[in-house]
């Protein structure tokens, strides 16, 4: 699905006064159940395999497989069992040994409608991630990204986690912006620190403001953190101005598996046997 046609059909999902809910495929079954269930856009990344493995989403910002040769060898899996939904590659933008603008036609050429900046440094603070702006692995890589696959018409649909942020994204030629509110709470391995609805709120729409004063036509969407099951984007969706939707990752795949499975187990243990 080209970009022109994947927009589109995101505007008329908001001028019809529905939400636009996009979430990560860990695997070919999330990715078939979640278009069963009318999703608007696919995301595939590295965290969805660590992710549906058990382990920590933010196993994919650490050392443990290479993120952009993963989401390729994902791109198999999932991109044949999607009928009619766009699909996003998750682009490890800060990634040193790739010629960016060659892998961005490389996932173009493969299928995906689009990006997203995954793995993102805007996850990590303190003296490392000062370091890695020091020397050269910055979020301003990820920004550079997404102007690159904007040139290449790929929808772009970025995570950013503060207002300067936004505004540059919003230059850059984002489609969709998503503001990101930590690693997503609930479940099995989910986040026990996390900010407060209210405070996501704030952050939100601080962001949703910074980017259409640049972009009146550009798509906000909420995600991570707090915000993890449907009354919690509903509360968010309530509380701002302008926000239009929501993104799960753990939210869509991992904790309806998590809670599916237990529940689906707990009840053939109540069948009975003939005494």
């Amino acid at each position: 699905m080209d970009r022109s046609t994947a927009l589109g059909r995101l505007k008329k999902t908001v001028a019809a006064g529905r939400p636009i809910i996009g979430g990560g495929a860990g695997t070919g079954i999330s990715a078939k159940s979640a278009e069963a269930g009318g999703i608007d856009l696919l995301i595939v990344y590295n965290s969805g395999r660590y992710r549906m493995a058990g382990r920590g989403s933010l196993a994919g910002l650490l050392a443990y497989g290479d993120a952009n040769a993963i989401v390729m060898e994902m791109a198999d899996e999932v991109l044949p069992v999607v009928k009619d939904t766009p699909v996003l590659a998750g682009v490890n933008g800060t990634d040193p040994f790739r010629v960016m603008g060659r892998f961005l036609d490389q996932v173009k050429e493969a299928g995906f409608a689009g990006v997203q900046n995954f793995p993102t440094v805007g996850l990590i603070d303190g003296v490392f991630r000062q370091n890695l702006e020091e020397t050269g692995m910055g979020f301003d890589l990820e920004i550079e990204m997404i102007a690159a696959a904007r040139d290449r018409d790929l929808l772009t649909a970025p995570y950013v986690f503060d207002a300067a942020q936004a505004t540059a994204m919003a230059e850059a030629g984002a489609d969709v912006l998503v503001p990101h509110m930590g690693l997503t709470t609930k479940g099995t391995i989910g986040a026990h620190t996390a900010l407060t609805l209210d405070e996501c709120v704030e952050r939100i729409q601080a962001m949703r403001d910074a980017a259409v004063a640049v972009d009146p036509d550009i798509l906000v969407l909420c995600h991570g953190g707090p915000i993890a099951d449907p009354a919690d984007a509903q509360y968010v969706l309530t509380h701002t101005d302008g926000v239009v939707g929501f993104f799960g990752a753990s939210s869509i795949e991992r904790l309806p598996t998590e809670a599916g499975i237990r529940r689906q187990t707990e009840d053939f243990k109540s069948v009975v046997i003939r005494p």
